[in-house]
């Protein structure tokens, strides 16, 4: 279990190679025996994070690939590119299944993973959508765009989808949006600033102010206390998510941080845009 922050010190532990330009995305299966990339060489890379070996390269996108996911039960990978679309692919086999359509209409779009089809096109954004996450309990759908706003849809109702509550208030693009494990919602920002929310209410309960970069990822602590946040300002930063106040700042080993997560066990793990780099206990 997560001890706290003051336990973290910075180390290179392991570096995943192979791509031949810059690392957009990084994300790791639950279990995180599981490692994927996406990079501007337009290709996906699957790797084996006990021993960084390389399982396997997903090829078929036409553009910088900016996005990737692992499912829950690590049966599929998602990949978003600047090809304008999203392809669903088998984990077991590397096979592509669908290659559904995405875009910068300032839409998000839900998808049957299964079938492939969409089930609802969430629209109201008056620019593009950057980043979109799901509640741990699947009740609400968060989404952070360009219009400087995170919409929450309620998923309750997938035929209606209006938005429940339309958040202001930061002052520049919202890069990153997640839940924590008992439905908090952080959000990061080109504004330099992560936001915490009560997505039910609507209310902002803190500013976390102090990086010098853009914000580019989120992620909460098992136990939901802490929030680590990444950002160009080659740091990663852990926030006390009860009063809002920073509580440490991990520097030197992220090259412009574009991702942030925490394993299982509460292990803080960052990684930079050219190379994965693990900053952990």
């Amino acid at each position: 279990m997560f001890s706290g922050p003051q336990d973290y010190t910075s180390l290179d532990l392991k570096q995943f190679g192979g791509h031949k330009d810059e690392v957009n995305s990084v994300a790791f299966s639950q279990d995180f025996q599981m490692l994927v990339t996406g990079s501007d060489d337009q290709r996906v890379r699957v790797f084996n994070t006990r021993n960084a070996e390389f399982i396997c390269k997903l090829k078929g996108h036409e553009g910088a690939v900016k996005s990737v996911a692992v499912a829950p039960n690590t049966k599929y990978i998602g990949s978003g590119s600047y090809d304008k679309t999203v392809r669903v692919w088998r984990t077991s086999t590397a096979e592509c299944l669908h290659l559904l359509s995405g875009s910068w209409d300032r839409t998000a779009i839900l998808w049957d993973v299964e079938e492939g089809f969409p089930v609802k096109v969430l629209a109201g954004h008056t620019s593009l959508v950057q980043s979109i996450a799901f509640s741990q309990d699947k009740e609400f759908i968060a989404t952070g765009s360009w219009d400087f706003t995170v919409r929450v849809w309620a998923l309750k109702d997938p035929s209606q989808f209006p938005p429940v509550r339309v958040l202001q208030g930061h002052t520049g693009n919202v890069h990153a949006v997640t839940f924590s494990k008992d439905g908090m919602l952080a959000s990061g920002s080109w504004d330099k600033s992560v936001r915490l929310w009560n997505p039910k209410t609507g209310r902002c309960l803190h500013v976390c102010q102090g990086h010098l970069g853009w914000v580019q990822a989120l992620a909460f602590s098992p136990d939901g206390t802490y929030l680590a946040s990444s950002s160009d300002d080659d740091s990663v930063k852990v926030w006390d998510v009860v009063n809002g106040q920073c509580v440490r700042t991990l520097e030197g080993q992220t090259d412009q941080a574009q991702h942030c997560s925490f394993t299982p066990g509460g292990a803080l793990v960052a990684s930079g845009a050219a190379m994965v780099t693990l900053a952990i206990t």
